[in-house]
């Protein structure tokens, strides 16, 4: 991918991060301005802040290299920041991952592929505080299950101990 679509894309993200209310500054030349590694935004609503590394693909997995990764995680702990790999995927939204939460490869590199972000990433919306992200598990965790008067009834006529009719009324 070419810098100018990667500077695009950061200068995206700043832009929702700001409507979404975030005091946000995108560090000029991350990474290539100064010996010292900085994150490509800071941003920090009052209550939360966060150092990110932003990083755009085409459709191929994104990787970072473990330097890259322990840098963000130093400068976000000196800074009092939350450190958070930004990731996007053409025709896709924006997904954030906290680092210890990204694939590490043999090399000691890290990896994101797009359905990982897809199922697994917090999404834009979660991320600046717009939506929670309820699984399916949690969900079902209060499902209170079936009427018990009424598996009672399926079971008797089951059992041929009540005919269908009868089961009927009682249902009604």
């Amino acid at each position: 991918m070419s810098q100018a679509k990667g500077d695009r894309r950061e200068r995206e993200l700043v832009n929702r991060l700001d409507e979404a209310g975030f005091a946000v500054m995108r560090a000029p030349a991350s990474g290539s301005a100064t010996e010292r590694e900085l994150p490509d935004v800071l941003a920090g609503d009052g209550e939360v802040f966060y150092a990110i590394e932003a990083k755009s693909s085409s459709g191929n997995p994104i990787y970072l290299t473990g330097e890259e990764v322990e840098a963000l995680i130093y400068f976000a702990q000196n800074f009092g920041a939350k450190p958070r790999i930004g990731v996007r995927f053409d025709r896709e939204d924006w997904y954030f991952f906290h680092p210890a939460d990204l694939h590490v490869t043999g090399g000691g590199n890290y990896r994101v592929k797009k359905e990982t972000a897809i199922a697994e990433g917090t999404d834009f919306d979660e991320f600046v505080g717009r939506s929670k992200k309820v699984t399916l598990e949690e969900i079902g965790d209060d499902d209170p299950g079936p009427d018990p008067e009424i598996v009672r009834v399926l079971e008797a006529v089951k059992q041929d101990v009540m005919d269908v009719e009868e089961a009927a009324d009682i249902l009604e």
